[in-house]
């Protein structure tokens, strides 16, 4: 029986941003949040700098983020720039340091953030969610 068979609510893409500063991946998490309507969402998680706070990508942070995040229906992962991208994909490579699922999203960092967070909560499938946040490429602002 599944979680929606129960009366459960289903379960919502997870969405983890991975910056190499802690404080733009906390904020752009913040601001996603609160630009997704307010209310509950779905679950965000910040990966950003390093264990000791330095600037950086941290492989250990990343994963304990999208497990934060993981309640069974996908794990976004959207990164801001190099070895972000780099980082992502060798613990994807690796197989088992991040949740089954998981996928490295292709998007403006703040923008898809965004578009991944007011997706998830709504509801939508992993594929959805990354397609939001890929079309943010998309967004002008002229």
């Amino acid at each position: 029986m599944s979680a929606a068979d129960a009366g459960s609510p289903a379960p919502l893409v997870g969405i983890v941003l991975v910056s190499h500063s802690a404080a733009v991946a906390s904020a752009v998490a913040e601001l996603a949040k609160g630009l997704a309507g307010g209310g509950s969402t779905a679950p965000v998680a910040a990966a950003g700098g390093t264990p000791d706070g330095g600037l950086g990508t941290s492989a250990d942070l990343i994963s304990a983020a999208a497990a934060q995040v993981d309640s069974g229906a996908g794990v976004a992962l959207l990164v801001d720039l190099g070895s972000a991208v780099l980082t992502v994909k060798t613990l994807l490579a690796d197989g088992d340091e991040l949740p089954e699922n998981s996928r490295l999203v292709d998007a403006p960092f703040v923008e898809g953030a965004l578009a991944a967070v007011v997706t998830a909560s709504a509801g939508a499938d992993l594929d959805a969610v990354v397609a939001a946040a890929t079309e943010a490429y998309d967004y002008r602002k002229e």
